[in-house]
């Protein structure tokens, strides 16, 4: 199939085709994170305390993985977009070496550095113990992680999405079967416990990568990794970490912010960390299904930028805002709706579930203009406009956010802190409205 569908479909029809495939993976991701969460809660509040102090950590990981194969994408689809089909190949060979060392590193890395991290945090030795037999496990797979979301990065760029979609679901419900099984003992399975779940989730990951490799040997793609691209190009070199490590800072900036507000809100009482963690959890399922339109966005607007399609540009933009505001205006009205029977599903405390349910009702605030960061924020990472994405994310995540919720915390009491997300959705998306504007603007001209 010849790339230039890109480039000459209607643009809601060609959006819709890209997107829905991964807005539905991005659905049953969610749906297996909150499964995940689900099954580790039923073992104690510890466990799911431990599960939350390691998620910032474990949330860089797939940042790094993510984030360089956003990277991978961008360049690979503006050089098809402009035609250059050996640079193309050039990216995906290079992206695919550099993604098994990333891997390699943050395995090392990682895991020596958990028992510190993790009693930065906590002195309690029951969840210490749980979060390293988590992260341990979790994070022995990290290249498995990098291969795989490269595949996907690559796949993705030339528009096989079904592809992605069917190594994503693959994944997904292999983990969502595996946790009981493994967690609880069922049947001839031992009772892992909290390592149970690591491992389940580290075996859907396998087999997602396993169906990347399938798929690679039996479909014809415009772009190949090839042994006669594994020469020096620093040119290409550049651009996939001139677009990757911004991205990569933008999906760590989370971990940066959950890790700062877990010393700050453990100082009142562990239920705060708890809460904190849930919402994160539910969140997800916002988030995912609006990245999966933002997924199906990046490819497009990267071929037509690289072909100068700058009207299809703007039209790809509106269409995905649209589609993005629609899904975060659902998720408000469910969290205003059953936010004390979602937090419910994760907490077995009274108090920890009423608290929870106030602060989801605050946090929703934010929700639907949260809507223009995530999509100019994406559509310029699909530009190869790294710098000014992690622009945008720096205001989410660090320069608005964490003083609101120091000074909310120390001024009013850790109940207000949630005040602080939806204060600072206002402002970046003010802020993510500018920069992109001014950006396409400036390179239209």
């Amino acid at each position: 199939m010849d790339e230039t569908f890109m480039k000459e479909r209607p643009v809601l029809p060609l959006l819709a085709s890209m997107a829905l495939p991964m807005v539905l993976s991005m659905l049953v991701n969610s749906l297996y994170n909150i499964v995940d969460s689900f099954f580790v809660a039923q073992i104690s509040e510890d466990a799911m305390t431990a599960l939350s102090l390691v998620y910032p950590v474990q949330n860089f990981i797939n940042a790094v993985a993510i984030g360089f194969g956003v990277g991978i994408n961008a360049v690979i689809a503006i050089c098809l977009g402009a035609g250059e089909h050996r640079r193309a190949d050039t990216a995906a060979t290079h992206g695919m070496v550099l993604a098994v060392l990333h891997g390699l590193l943050l395995t090392a890395g990682c895991i020596a550095v958990m028992p510190f991290f993790l009693s930065r945090f906590t002195s309690d030795p029951t969840v210490l113990e749980m979060g390293l037999a988590y992260s341990n496990i979790a994070f022995s797979f990290s290249v498995v992680i990098m291969l795989g979301l490269s595949f996907e990065k690559i796949f993705q760029a030339v528009g096989r999405m079904k592809i992605t979609m069917a190594a994503l679901l693959s994944g997904c419900i292999c983990n969502i079967i595996l946790d009981p099984l493994l967690i609880f003992g069922v049947g001839p399975f031992p009772e892992l416990g909290i390592s149970g779940a690591a491992l389940a989730t580290g075996l859907g990951q396998v087999l997602t990568l396993a169906v990347y490799l399938i798929a690679y040997r039996l479909v014809s793609i415009p772009v190949r990794l090839r042994r006669d691209c594994l020469v020096l190009d620093g040119s290409i070199d550049r651009r996939l970490y001139g677009v990757g490590v911004p991205a990569i800072l933008n999906l760590a900036l989370p971990s940066l912010l959950i890790s700062v507000l877990n010393g700050l809100l453990a100082s009142y009482a562990q239920s705060y960390v708890v809460i904190l963690g849930i919402y994160y959890k539910l969140q997800t399922f916002l988030y995912l299904p609006a990245n999966g339109i933002v997924q199906g966005l990046r490819p497009l607007i990267g071929y037509n930028y690289g072909a100068g399609e700058h009207g299809r540009v703007r039209q790809l933009y509106n269409a995905t805002l649209c589609a993005s505001g629609v899904i975060m205006a659902l998720g408000t009205a469910v969290c205003l709706l059953w936010a004390e029977p979602l937090m419910g599903l994760f907490a077995d405390q009274p108090d920890t579930i009423q608290a929870g349910g106030a602060a989801l009702r605050i946090i929703c605030a934010g929700f639907l203009i949260s809507a223009v960061s995530v999509t100019s924020s994406g559509a310029l990472e699909g530009l190869g406009k790294g710098v000014q994405s992690l622009v945008i994310s720096l205001c989410r995540y660090v320069v608005v956010i964490l003083p609101a919720a120091f000074l909310l915390c120390h001024a009013l009491g850790p109940d207000e802190v949630w005040h602080a997300f939806w204060i600072t959705e206002v402002v970046t998306a003010g802020a993510a409205f500018f920069v992109y504007r001014r950006t396409v603007s400036t390179h239209s001209a």
